[in-house]
This record gives C-alpha cells, structure tokens and sequence, in this order.
C-alpha cells in the first residue's frame, strides 16, 4: 500500500507547483507557501519543452492544450546574419507564465499561499515544523524546500552549500511580434535561432503573446544572450543607482541605464544585425548571473529539496524546468514507497 501524509512545499514557482502536483496525484494532502505576496505571473521568459517535461504534465494530470509555439527548424547564423547551418527538429517552445499557470490551475482552492516565507523548520517527534519569516509555525509529515538556489530551506540542511558565480551572465527580454521589422520577422521568427561564436551565445525563438495569445501577429519573439562577465564587472552591474549592492542578482526596474546602454552597445559589436534589432526593441532587457550549486544529498529526514534548491542545471541545454519535473515525479515515487 502506498503512504500518503501531508506536506508543505517552501516556494510556489514551477519546481515547487510541480512537487505539490505530483504530492497530489499520489494522494498526498498539500500546502505551498511564497514569499512573494502578489501571483507570480507576467515573468514572458521562454521555456523549451522537452519530451521528459510533456510527460510530466501527464503524470500530474495537466493539459498542455494550447502550451506553445512550434517551431520546425534548429538554424545558426554568422555574424553578418546569413543561415550557415539549418537542422529539422520540430519542438514546442513556451513561456514561463503559461507553465506557471498551467500548474498553478492544479492546485484546489487554499492550499497556495502568497506572501508566507518559511525561514527555517525544526524536526519533531512525528513530523515536520516549519517556521515563518513572521514567526508563526505549521507541521506536516513532510517539507519541500522548493525555494530556488537561494533556498532557506537548504541552507538549514546544507550550510557549507554555497551558489558559486560560473564567470556569465544571461541577458533576457521579449518582443511583440508586431514591433518587428519585417525582414527580421522572416529571417527569425518561424525557427530557433543561434549564434555562437567563442565567449557568448544568442538563441531566440516565439512564443505565445500576452495571456497565451497564439495568434499570428500577437506572438512575442524570445531572446537568451549569455555573454562572460568578470568578478569585478557583475559587481558593479549588480550594484544600483543608489549604490546598493546586490549579493547574487538585482531586480530588473534596478538595473542602471548605463548598464543597460553598455550592453546594447556589446550587442551591437557582437551580434548579427537581426539579433541586435530585436534587443533594440525589447523595452527593458533584465540579467541574471549564473551560479553553479549542487547538493550532496537531496533529502534529510523529513525534509527534501526540490528544483533550483537542489541542484542549479546550467541554462544553455533549456531543461531546468524539465529538471525540476523530474525532481517533483522522483521525490513523490520516493515518499510513496517510504
């Protein structure tokens, strides 16, 4: 027979909606709590769906009817902006929001929680307590720390585990399909599109409009720039018009113009013309720095890590959500037999 309980899933983003999906679909009861006090919704970044992450969806009985954008073709261009190479492989490209929604449509009416930050957790005699930033506690049978890489839970668990900056950065936006010229329309906007030459990669591909609007015309065009950054540069760029610095990264509305500026600038030096037209007019491109962490163990006790707080997967292969998936499928088969 297989065990049932309670838990509590510390993070309401994708890795911790999947763990609570999964926890639900093998019969476990559910709570998840975020920090963050408003939806978590509107982010527009791509994500690349993979055939493990299709089915995951299955597994916790989520419909993926109308989840994307399909493309047909891998292509790669030269810095003058001519196709040198084109592979056909079909893939259904989506957006951070529609997965997030998609999951957050799963959860039953109570059990997520916005602005509840779970700061730590003690063991008891039959369960699990965790503890609030405002100082109230809930138990269950089992704690999920899907908290990110700077997990709260993890770093209870795990202190000596510490994100290490990986020497780059990513650069992120989006743009409305109608802001497009119509010669970059044609050149990117049907396919997933690359250029890597030595110290940095560029991809973009579409995906869907504003409340998944998939109508031709409605789109938006997905840009990722990974580009080398040095110690003493991502200080600086982490550092805020008011002189504060951001420990591991910066709230986009925080980023300073001239930051801003010099990365148009570097695009404009490096990139092909298509590529850089698309930044241009992207409104406010965002950074995140890339940190490699991965844990020893996943699991004390009555407590495991999900997702980011586990394990960060380097961005450039797109399968940090399919990871986290998997993470969410692995743990729930895991507690069932336990």
């Amino acid at each position: 027979m297989e065990r049932t309980g309670t838990a509590m899933i510390a993070g309401g983003s994708i890795g911790g909606l999947f763990a609570a999906a999964a926890l639900l679909k093998a019969g476990w009861s559910v709570r998840v709590f975020e920090r963050v006090e408003v939806e978590l919704a509107g982010r527009g970044a791509g994500i690349v769906t993979h055939e493990r992450l299709l089915d995951a969806f299955a597994a916790v009985g989520a419909s993926t009817e109308d989840l994307g954008v399909p493309v047909e073709d891998r292509v790669a261009f030269d810095i003058a902006g001519d196709v040198v190479k084109r592979v056909p492989y079909p893939q259904l490209v989506t957006s951070w929001d529609r997965i997030h929604q998609i999951l957050r449509a799963l959860m039953p009416d109570g059990t997520y929680r916005l602005g509840a930050e779970i700061t730590g957790y003690r063991d008891t005699d039959d369960g699990v307590e965790a503890i609030f930033d405002d100082g109230t506690r809930e138990t269950a049978d089992l704690l999920v720390g899907a908290d990110g890489f700077r997990s709260a839970v993890r770093g209870q668990m795990l202190p000596e585990i510490q994100p290490e900056y990986a020497g780059y950065v990513v650069w992120r936006a989006v743009t409305g399909e109608d802001d497009l010229p119509e010669d970059v329309h044609a050149r990117l906007f049907g396919d997933f599109a690359f250029f890597a030459p030595n110290g940095t990669q560029i991809v973009g591909y579409p995906i869907a409009g504003p409340d998944n609007d998939l109508r031709p015309g409605h789109r938006r065009y997905n840009f990722v720039w990974y580009t080398a950054v040095t110690k003493d540069e991502i200080r600086d760029m982490l550092t805020d018009s008011d002189g504060r610095h951001h420990r591991v990264s910066i709230p986009p509305p925080l980023v300073r113009r001239d930051v801003l500026a010099r990365m148009e600038e570097d695009a404009a030096q490096r990139l092909p013309a298509p590529f850089v037209e698309i930044i241009r007019r992207s409104g406010r491109p965002f950074f995140t720095p890339i940190y490699d962490l991965c844990c020893p163990v996943f699991a004390k006790g009555r407590v495991a890590l999900c997702g980011d707080a586990a394990c960060v997967a380097r961005p450039h292969v797109g399968m940090g959500v399919t990871k986290a998936a998997d993470d969410a499928l692995a743990l729930a088969a895991h507690v069932a037999k336990a």
